[in-house]
C-alpha cells in the first residue's frame, strides 16, 4: 500500500496500535508539567507563519488516570535537568482516532515536512469526551519520526 493510500485509509473509529522506538535527545527545558526536548524528527520551517522552535514538550508521566499523551520520556527521570540527555519514544500504545485533518495544500505548523493527514488519537481506556477541546494527541503521518502504526480494528464510531 502506497504511503497515499495509508493517508487515506483511517478514519474516526478506528483502533490503531502506535508504537515509536526510543531515540536519544537533548532536554531543552523543565517545568512541573512537563519536559521539553529538542525534536529531531522536523526542521523549523523557514516559510511558516507560526515560528516553532525546534521542540516538543512532553507531558510528565501521571498516576491519577490523566492521559498524558503518546510520547513518552524513558526512563522518566526524576530531577532532568537542561542539557541532560533522554529518550523519547511512544511505548506500545492502543488508541481510537477521534478525528482525522487532511490538508490540501499541506497544513502551515511550522515544522517541516508540511502534514497532509493528522489524526487526532486517545487511548481506548480513556474516555472520549466530545465537548472537550484539547483531549488526545496528534499523530503527523508525514513526520520522519520512525512512527509504527497498524490498524487493529474499525468502526468504533461513538455517537453524541
Amino acid at each position: 500500500m502506497g504511503e497515499g493510500d495509508r493517508r487515506r485509509q483511517f478514519q474516526v473509529g478506528d483502533d490503531l496500535l502506535v508504537s515509536c522506538p526510543p531515540t536519544r535527545m537533548r532536554v531543552a527545558q523543565v517545568t512541573p508539567f512537563d519536559i521539553t526536548v529538542e525534536w529531531p524528527w522536523a526542521q523549523i520551517d523557514p516559510d511558516s507563519e507560526i515560528r516553532w522552535n525546534g521542540r516538543r514538550a512532553i507531558p510528565h508521566t501521571s498516576d491519577n488516570g490523566e492521559w498524558g499523551g503518546l510520547f513518552r520520556v524513558d526512563p522518566s527521570p526524576r530531577h532532568p535537568e537542561t542539557d541532560d540527555a533522554c529518550l523519547v519514544g511512544i511505548p506500545e500504545t492502543l488508541v481510537r482516532i477521534t478525528d482525522v485533518g487532511r490538508f490540501d495544500p499541506p497544513a502551515d505548523v511550522g515544522w517541516l515536512p508540511r502534514p497532509h493527514t493528522m489524526l487526532i488519537v486517545l487511548a481506548v481506556d480513556h474516555p472520549h469526551d466530545p465537548e472537550a477541546e484539547e483531549e488526545g494527541d496528534t499523530l503527523d503521518l508525514e513526520t520522519a519520526a520512525p512512527i509504527k502504526i497498524e490498524l487493529v480494528s474499525r468502526g468504533h464510531r461513538s455517537h453524541a
